[in-house]
Formats: structure tokens, sequence, C-alpha cells
């Protein structure tokens, strides 16, 4: 080998060597390059993954919420349901009540007439049944009809006592009574015992027994009865002031007289 030739090889091998540092120069700026990319892709990717975990985050809350608001929605859904419902019956009670005033002032209008019959109907009762108490019972009818004209007396009120007094004249039926009274016989006022048993009979009894008698309701008038009646009567008397205890007693009774 000559000195050119060993010259030429000499640079050759220089510019390879040149070459091979160069090219290795590149592939360590290429591989930073590399590192660097992947780096702030890392970095890019670590920021997207917290945005996307933020999203997820607020998107359950905001799921969590509607639940929530969804599950208030359903509770008013059924609270409306129930109000309509509710609202329904009262409009329903509003026309039934509206039906019952009217209802009422037409029973108003009734009732006034109906009460001043009942009254004229006792106070007949009265004059016809056997006269004992008369002058009470008498009074208790007054009363009901300068009741029935006063304006401060409610209809009510009104028709609630009169149904008391009937209910007094039914009890008569079934008590047994004695108090004193003043009658007239044969032209003579005479104090007298009286006994009212029921309306089975109404007796009297002179105070010294010396005179008993009953009334006649179909003469209207007194009767005076035979001596056999005189302890049957004296008797009851005594029951009815409970100085004897109840028992049996002979007293008259007049026949059923039956209604034309």
């Amino acid at each position: 080998m000559n000195k050119h030739q060993m010259k030429l090889g000499t640079m050759t091998l220089a510019i390879w060597l040149l070459s091979g540092i160069s090219a290795g120069e590149v592939a360590a700026q290429s591989l930073t390059d590399v590192l660097d990319v992947r780096s702030a892709a890392t970095a890019d990717g670590a920021g997207s993954q917290m945005k996307i975990d933020q999203i997820s985050e607020e998107t359950h809350k905001l799921l969590s919420e509607f639940k929530i608001v969804m599950k208030v929605v359903d509770g008013l859904r059924v609270y409306n349901k129930q109000q309509r419902r509710l609202i329904k019956n009262q409009e329903r009670e509003l026309i039934e009540l509206d039906e019952s005033i009217n209802n009422v002032t037409v029973i108003q209008r009734q009732i006034g007439p109906l009460i001043e019959r009942m009254i004229v109907n006792l106070e007949q009762f009265v004059e016809l049944d056997i006269p004992f108490l008369i002058t009470e019972r008498r009074e208790r009818v007054q009363f009901l009809k300068e009741t029935l004209d006063r304006a401060d007396v409610s209809i009510a009120e009104k028709f609630s006592q009169v149904l008391q007094a009937y209910q007094v004249e039914n009890t008569y039926g079934t008590t047994i009574e004695d108090y004193t009274d003043v009658i007239e016989l044969d032209g003579k006022s005479r104090q007298v015992d009286m006994l009212k048993w029921g309306r089975v009979a109404l007796v009297f009894q002179t105070p010294d027994a010396d005179i008993t008698g009953v009334w006649d309701n179909t003469t209207k008038q007194w009767v005076i009865l035979p001596d056999k009646f005189r302890i049957g009567v004296r008797n009851g008397l005594r029951i009815a002031r409970k100085t004897q205890t109840a028992d049996l007693v002979r007293l008259p009774v007049s026949a059923p007289v039956t209604a034309e």
C-alpha cells in the first residue's frame, strides 16, 4: 500500500467515525424528543383523566341530585293526586251542604205550622182526657202557645218544648199520682184527695173517707161510688204516697169506648 492509499483510507475512516458520531447524536436527540413527547402525552393524559374523573364525579353528583328531585316530584304527584281527591270530595260536600241549607230553609217554613198543629192537638187531647192535674196541663199548653209567637226563641227550641210536653203526657199513662184538688159536688166546692191510676181511673175521696167518687169521661162529671170502693181507693192513695206497699186494689174502671 502506498502513501496515497493510506491517506485515503485514513480519511475514509475519519469520515466514517464522524458519520457515526453524528448519527448517534441524532439518535439521542430523537430519543429525547420521543421521551419528551411521551412525557407530555402522559401529562396530558393525566390531566385528561383528572378532567374525566371530575366530570364523572359531577355526573354522579348530578345523578344523585336528579334522583332526589325525582323522588320529591313523585311525592308531589302522589300528594297532588290526594289533594285532587280531597278537593273533589269537598266540592261534593259543598253541594250536599247547599242542598241541606236549602232543605233547612224549606223545613223551617214547614216546622212553624207543624208546631202550631201539634200544640192545637195537644190542647184538644188535654180537654178530652180525664181531668187529672188539669190546671198544670192547661198552663203547659198555654206556655207553648205563648212561646210559639216569641221571636227570641228559636224554632228548634220551640219544637223541643212541644216534644217535651208530649213526652210528659205520655208518661202520665204509666204513673200513679195523688194530689189535693177542689171539685164541685152537688153544687158545692169540696176539697178532696185525688188518685190518678195511669189513665185507667181518676177517683177521689174526701179526707174523712165519707165520700168516694170517680170521673166519668163519657158524661164529663163526677159519680159517687158505692161503699165497696172506699177501701180500694184509700189503699190506692196510700200506695201512691208510698206509705203502703204495692198491692192489688179495687178501683172502678170504665169500659173502653170506640172512637168514632
